[in-house]
Formats: structure tokens, sequence, C-alpha cells
């Protein structure tokens, strides 16, 4: 749902994930400080890989809500899942910057706000269209029982 926007002057987190290969796939590599800020970076991961995000402005804010779910691997699918929704339908919405506003742990379901502008060949060059994401090798590692929080997911492309 599209929600308004109050300003354009946005802080752009500094880039914390990275791509891996992965057969005929690619794998998508993100950390934060927190766990929520590694999911925010690994919906930031895939719309790096569908355009150049350099070339994005913050026009338009859409907010995400994922349905509550029994797991985190799940969460995190769903959330991606939302994103590549946002961008594969009306609004055709490519994202700049995900702010996560509600991380429920308990009942494992996300709100996000979604800053971006309306896809536009004319404007963000084409990169690798995203097709689906994937459970394959899915991985979630989160403080304290690991040294960072990360996570591995691949998506189909």
């Amino acid at each position: 749902m599209e929600v308004p926007l109050k300003t354009t002057d946005h802080a752009i987190p500094a880039v914390k994930y990275e791509y891996l290969d992965h057969t005929a796939d690619v794998q998508l590599h993100a950390w934060g400080e927190t766990l929520q800020e590694a999911f925010e970076q690994c919906g930031m991961a895939m719309f790096g890989y569908m355009t150049e995000l350099s070339t994005v402005a913050i026009s338009k804010c859409y907010q995400i809500t994922t349905e509550p779910t029994d797991d985190v691997e799940n969460m995190l699918f769903r959330f991606l899942d939302e994103l590549l929704f946002l961008f594969s339908a009306e609004p055709f919405l490519i994202c700049k910057k995900l702010q996560i506003t509600k991380f429920d742990m308990e009942q494992f379901t996300i709100e996000c706000n979604c800053y971006g502008e309306e896809f536009d060949l004319q404007k963000h060059p084409q990169g690798t269209e995203v097709k689906a994401i994937t459970y394959s090798a899915m991985q979630i590692y989160k403080k304290p029982e690991h040294d960072k929080n990360e996570v591995f997911v691949i998506i189909d492309i």
C-alpha cells in the first residue's frame, strides 16, 4: 500500500551485502548489526541485482506487511517475496532504501517501508531478472549463537 512520502532526504545505509556464485542462480549474502538490518540488506541486494541502485531516486513509499508464519526462514522468504512482487507488478517499484518498522520474532512477521520509484528502462539499467526466491541452502545466523547476524539466500534468475 502506498503511504505518504514525508521527505526525499533519506540517509542511505552502507552496503553490507555481496553476491556469491551459485550454479545457474545467485546467492545473496547480507549482514548487519542486527538480524533486522541483515534482512533489509538482503532485500537491497536483490534490488541491486536488478539495476544499478545509484540511478534510483526516492519519490514514493510503499509499506509491505508479511503474514505471520512459523519460523524465521519462512519470514525471510515472505519478506523477499513481497519485495519481488512490488517490483514485478504495479507499482513496479525499484527500491533504494528499505526500513523495517516491525520485526516480530514471536509471530514471525515484518512491516517495512519501501522507498524508491517506478522502474523505468529509460533511466534504470536493466540488470538480471529475478524470477523467484528459493529456500534452497537458505541460512540465517544470529547473535549471540553466531559471530554475526547474516543471511544467505539463493534467488532464481
